[in-house]
């Protein structure tokens, strides 16, 4: 029989999860500090979460402004690799309940796979009613996130530590959040605990989980065959504007049912001709170009790096940054900033 517990407390899985949560950050001092002690620290981590005394520290939250300003937190390097422990184990439950067409944060997904899905939808389809959840993970609810994520794990034998790190979480994000009252709240309504730390691996996987019975909701209920999502980006794809107006309905109601709101004045059926902004590019169905504000972005970006960077974090930064352009119809822009063949003798065009 399944036991979510004894697989997370098992040795392997704890030297596994340290592995993956140091991977590309053990030049850090907080990593480098856990390392020097390996074997100690995993064993102490090991007892605590047989004996469930584990408790996270508190997080360091600071400030983003691409693309937009938010909250990030960061857990403590010991609390990464219980997290990484527990989405070792639970993450292949979740996969096998979400939809093909979920893209955030899983493997063989991601951002390229997106734009190439939202690609072939608007070659296929006349129209797209494309939505994003306001300020989604500030605004999960953790009452209904866990009864989520019991329903989709085979035990509930670490629903314990979940509810550790959620109530970890708590009040991380509270000034991020503005209230929102749903049908048949009181004044408690303001108590209720909410928000996922952006940060966490587990918000990143819980929050696919948070919003997998409304992908199950337009495939099944709304029938709607050309959907996709990534965290809370979402679009639809029709032939028709009525077919989406009437899908726009049904998504705001079942939005309450997670206490969840969208943007409704960007919610609305267009041609798929104008151009779909999804992940920082502009979709049409014959070509695919960068956000103007992302290349006037990485300008400002560059001449910084070129004044203070050391050559190696220069050319890390620009092959990062074409690699990601190449997914799109870029070669005139990337020709553009960076030149021929110009930036540290390499050639990025």
């Amino acid at each position: 029989m399944i036991n979510i517990q004894e697989q997370l407390c098992d040795w392997d899985n704890l030297t596994l999860a340290y592995k993956n949560a140091s991977r590309g950050k053990r030049g850090r001092q907080a990593t480098a500090q856990f390392e020097y002690l390996l074997a100690d620290n995993l064993l102490a981590l090991q007892s605590e979460l047989e004996n469930k005394s584990y408790s996270p520290g508190k997080y360091r939250s600071f400030h983003i402004h691409e693309p937009k300003k938010r909250l990030i937190s960061a857990a403590p390097f010991r609390d990464r690799v219980v997290h990484h422990a527990l989405c070792n184990i639970t993450t292949l439950y979740f996969e096998k309940r979400f939809i093909p067409t979920s893209y955030a944060n899983r493997v063989g997904k991601g951002t390229h796979r997106a734009l190439d899905e939202c690609q072939r939808l608007a070659r296929r389809y006349k129209y797209v009613l494309q939505c994003d959840v306001k300020q989604f993970f500030p605004s999960i609810d953790h009452a209904l996130l866990k009864d989520t994520l019991k329903g989709m794990l085979p035990d509930d034998s670490a629903l314990w530590l979940i509810e550790r790190i959620l109530a970890s979480g708590e009040g991380v994000l509270s000034e991020e959040y503005a209230m929102v009252y749903f049908a048949g709240d009181d004044l408690f309504a303001i108590h209720r605990p909410r928000g996922l730390p952006i940060g966490n691996l587990t918000s990143q996987w819980w929050a696919n989980c948070y919003l997998d019975r409304f992908d199950q909701f337009v495939k099944r209920e709304l029938s709607c065959r050309a959907y996709l999502r990534y965290v809370d980006d979402f679009l639809l794809f029709a032939d028709d504007k009525q077919t989406l107006w009437a899908s726009r309905s049904a998504l705001l109601e079942r939005m309450k049912r997670l206490r969840l709101t969208l943007h409704e004045e960007r919610a609305i059926p267009r041609p798929v001709t104008d151009g779909i902004k999804f992940l920082g590019f502009v979709i049409h169905p014959e070509k695919r170009l960068l956000k103007r504000e992302k290349g006037i972005a990485y300008q400002r970006k560059l001449k910084q790096l070129l004044r203070t960077a050391s050559t190696e974090t220069l050319k890390a930064s620009v092959q990062g940054w074409v690699n990601h352009l190449r997914y799109g119809d870029t070669w005139g822009l990337r020709r553009a900033i960076l030149g021929k063949s110009n930036i540290l003798g390499e050639t990025y065009v």
